[in-house]
């Protein structure tokens, strides 16, 4: 089957962020991308739905054990 992608904004909402926050994460190297471009035109990127998946694992913190 084939992997799901989602576009930039998609992205930004599922994780509460500007879209400008997404193209940091990608640059940065820690969203992976898919190029979709056709042609000469601007390229059009997607995140794969598990690059997502892990990119959000591997920024989960457990909470603070509360003080006795």
């Amino acid at each position: 089957m084939p992997a799901r992608l989602l576009s930039i904004p998609a992205v930004a909402a599922a994780l509460d962020v500007d879209r400008r926050s997404v193209y940091r994460f990608i640059a940065a190297g820690d969203l992976p991308v898919v190029d979709l471009r056709t042609g000469t035109g601007r390229s059009r990127i997607r995140v794969p739905i598990a690059g997502l998946d892990e990119f959000i694992s591997s920024r989960t913190v457990l909470a603070p054990r509360p003080r006795r």
